[in-house]
């Protein structure tokens, strides 16, 4: 029960910590033009912040979970588990693994193609970190201390791969609209090599799906379905 309480308030913390970012991150620099936060989509358009919402929305799940189990107990709640873990088996950690890793791996090879200098004066150093770095180990933290169940990888793959093309279409759609990409690294790129770059992005979350899945059966043993 102590340990149910904890995890409890631990998901509450990590949960008041998202709302805290989705709500303040998006007013940084928000009068700032060179910022485009004002361009056709919002600041939503930004996989980084959509990252931001979707962890926000796994642990207020995973905390209404917690609270639940420790009112009624597991059997009322079945629905609601397989929800989250669903939710953070095929999005939550995948997606937050690959905005870590691209976006680091990104900015160490060219910052200018995904980070520009300008945005050091605009989003203080501990806001770029509370959205690129902590996520992580946030992620690699919820891994360790509660089990999900993984389904089939079909279905995980086929998850991940519609968020991910939902996702593809919405960029081509703004740059059709505006005429200007979300990111400064489209810009050098041309349509194959574009193409390439999303397949390979998909291939890339794919195996970050199959990492999360590693991870929590070394951890947890046969309460993961694979």
């Amino acid at each position: 029960a102590v340990m149910k309480i904890s995890i409890c308030i631990y998901h509450f913390l990590v949960l008041s910590w998202y709302i805290f970012l989705n709500c303040h991150v998006p007013q940084l620099g928000i009068e700032k033009e060179d910022l485009k936060f004002t361009l056709k989509g919002g600041h939503r358009k930004y996989l980084t912040l959509l990252n931001l919402l979707l962890q926000a929305i796994f642990f207020g799940v995973a905390c209404l979970d917690d609270v639940l189990k420790i009112i009624k107990g597991k059997k009322d709640i079945k629905f609601l588990t397989a929800f989250r873990d669903l939710l953070f088996t095929t999005l939550a950690f995948p997606i937050s693994t690959f905005v870590f890793s691209a976006f680091w791996g990104l900015f160490l090879y060219n910052r200018d193609l995904i980070y520009p200098k300008i945005l050091d004066g605009i989003l203080p150093m501990w806001a770029n970190h509370a959205m690129h770095t902590l996520i992580f180990p946030l992620s690699l933290a919820e891994v360790f201390l509660t089990p999900h169940r993984y389904p089939s990888r079909k279905t995980g793959f086929t998850i991940l791969g519609i968020s991910g093309l939902a996702y593809i279409i919405r960029i081509l759609w703004l740059h059709s609209e505006t005429g200007q990409w979300v990111y400064p690294v489209f810009e050098k790129l041309s349509p194959v090599v574009l193409m390439a770059f999303f397949c390979l992005s998909y291939v890339f979350s794919a195996g970050l799906y199959l990492l999360g899945e590693k991870l929590s059966h070394w951890k947890w043993g046969q309460y993961i379905s694979l």
